[in-house]
């Protein structure tokens, strides 16, 4: 059974664990290696113990350390070791996983934002894309509740024989239509597959899924999460819109639509409401109109219905 960490006064910690090494100055002209080896073995459980106990004392359990750590720093780049010295046992890792599967901490990993990265889906957030694969960052001070529900069915997915990567992510993200899910999921659903990310933009790019991002429609989600606003495909000839070309418009039109009368807001967004930001072609891809901003214009997606099915030319 691991051994748990002692929490006690720090400075007693750091002084007992100085008398022991100054101790064992006497071993280190010694050739009984193994002698060396159990004599270090106290030292390395008081460097584990003066770890943790720099976290408060009400705070005993290794994984409320952690939490505790990366609750006092949200939105910073924390290292694993950090949590390992916090953490004060060898399984710190698993800790993490489950604050983030059991408990709805939105923790990402910077392996998950490495392969966001290659998908520029991140390009704006200096601090992530520098993050190393053993990094880790709290996206919000607040747990998602559902999240261990929405963990149970990424494993279900997850475990689907004969289906591909980009077909589970489509699974699940249309079970969480309109919910707000994390990278760190959909790579899990993916069973942690590099081309996850990858696959998520075919979806939105090539395949028409209104998959939104910080970065391609939605600038209040927190950086590496999604939502699939809906649960339909765009109309085939809007789906080869570069996205930087789509953020420069949404951007340009405040992600508002522009239809006379209408208005509607991407802050107004709201599952009951049946309503989502799509990119209209003035002149109809079908008739040479190309992807430019300025042959583009932002609806919702009900005036974008209604403008294809009475024919309304906009300007």
């Amino acid at each position: 059974m691991p051994r748990r960490s002692n929490q006690s006064d720090p400075e007693k910690l750091r002084t007992q664990l100085v008398d022991l090494l100054t101790d064992f100055e006497h071993r280190i002209a010694s050739d009984d290696l193994r002698a060396q080896v159990k004599d270090l073995i106290p030292a390395y459980h008081l460097l584990r113990d003066l770890g943790s106990s720099l976290i408060p004392g009400d705070v005993a359990a290794a994984r409320d350390r952690i939490l505790h750590y990366l609750t006092t720093y949200p939105h910073t780049v924390i290292g694993g070791e950090e949590l390992m010295v916090v953490a004060g046992i060898s399984e710190w890792a698993r800790r993490v996983r489950e604050l983030r599967v059991q408990h709805g901490w939105p923790i990402i990993t910077g392996v998950s934002v490495h392969e966001m990265v290659q998908e520029e889906s991140l390009l704006d957030n200096e601090v992530m894309v520098n993050m190393a694969p053993d990094d880790y960052m709290l996206l919000d001070i607040t747990p998602d509740r559902d999240a261990a529900y929405r963990w149970n069915i990424a494993n279900d997915i997850r475990k689907e024989a004969g289906v591909g990567v980009r077909e589970k992510i489509l699974k699940y993200l249309r079970e969480n239509v309109g919910h707000i899910v994390t990278g760190e999921e959909l790579r899990y659903v993916a069973n942690n597959k590099t081309e996850w990310a990858r696959r998520i933009r075919e979806l939105r790019t090539e395949d028409g899924w209104p998959v939104v991002t910080k970065q391609t429609g939605m600038p209040e989600l927190p950086v590496g999460t999604y939502v699939l606003e809906m649960d339909r495909q765009s109309h085939v000839h809007d789906r080869k819109i570069p996205d930087a070309v789509r953020r420069t418009v949404l951007q340009r039109d405040g992600y508002k639509c522009q239809m006379d009368g209408c208005g509607w807001h991407i802050d107004e967004y709201n599952r009951a409401d049946p309503r989502i930001l799509e990119l209209h072609h003035k002149k109809h891809h079908a008739a040479g109109g190309e992807n430019t901003a300025e042959n583009l214009i932002t609806l919702c997606n009900s005036c974008h219905d209604r403008v294809h099915a009475d024919h309304v030319e906009l300007k």
